[in-house]
Formats: C-alpha cells, sequence, structure tokens
C-alpha cells in the first residue's frame, strides 16, 4: 500500500508540468474565444483589448480595428458554429487552427497567431483565413 501512495504522489507532483505544458493553448483558445464573443455582443472595446501590440499600431483605434473585421473577416466576426482544430507551441508563439462555419453558411480555416507579452500575457497578433475545401461525402 505504501508502495501504490509512493507512486501515486510521484505521480501527482508530475503532472503539473504537463499541465503547464498544455496551459497556453487553453489560455489561448480562451481567448479566442473571448475575442469572438465581443464580435458577437458587438462589444469592439472588447475585443480590441485582445489585439497585440502590432496590431494596434496598425489599427490604433478601436472603431478602425472593428471596421476592419467586419469587412475583412466576416467568418471571425459573425461566426455560426466554431471548433479549435490543430494548435502549435514554439518560442513564445502559439498557432491555432479555428474551424468556423461563417454567416454564409460556407465553412472556414482561421489561423490565429498569439504571441506571448512581455507581461506574460497573450494577445492575438494576426488571423489568417481560408476557404475550406469540402471533404468527401458520407
Amino acid at each position: 500500500m505504501k508502495m501504490l501512495a509512493a507512486v501515486f504522489l510521484c505521480v501527482s507532483l508530475s503532472l503539473p508540468s504537463a499541465a503547464r505544458a498544455g496551459e497556453p493553448v487553453d489560455t489561448v483558445q480562451g481567448i479566442i474565444q473571448s475575442q469572438i464573443a465581443a464580435f458577437l455582443d458587438d462589444d469592439a472595446k472588447a475585443a480590441y483589448s485582445f489585439a497585440s501590440p502590432t496590431i494596434r499600431g496598425k489599427f490604433p483605434t478601436e472603431d478602425a480595428f472593428f471596421d476592419m473585421v467586419k469587412k475583412g473577416y466576416a467568418p471571425v466576426y459573425r461566426p455560426g458554429n466554431f471548433a479549435f482544430g490543430r494548435s502549435k507551441v514554439a518560442d513564445g508563439v502559439v498557432v491555432q487552427e479555428v474551424l468556423i462555419s461563417g454567416p454564409d453558411g460556407k465553412d472556414w480555416t482561421a489561423l490565429y497567431q498569439v504571441v506571448k507579452q512581455p507581461d506574460g500575457s497573450y494577445k492575438i497578433n494576426g488571423v489568417h483565413i481560408v476557404r475550406t475545401a469540402p471533404g468527401p461525402e458520407i
């Protein structure tokens, strides 16, 4: 019984580092979900709060940012369903795939680049959307 307890303790102590490995992805997915919720609520201030300094430099006001997203990123601005796909973490950058059903009913893939800031937070540094080809019929 003591051996089992010792094994359990060793496994338990090793779990926090394993949990931390998934932490950036969980954090980033929460940020993306929060920004999408802000878009759906037409909350420009909240949506803009997730933008990186680089994006804020290109779009220095909440309104300019919100207008750009409305015009160029309709699937992100008004998604139907969305789900997280693959992710990649390297050197303080997380690339997160998001599969989105756009307002036009078409499927899109959005690749979010989210960068770690000097204060340890993560901010969205860009989104690249591509039209998803239909899969094989089932």
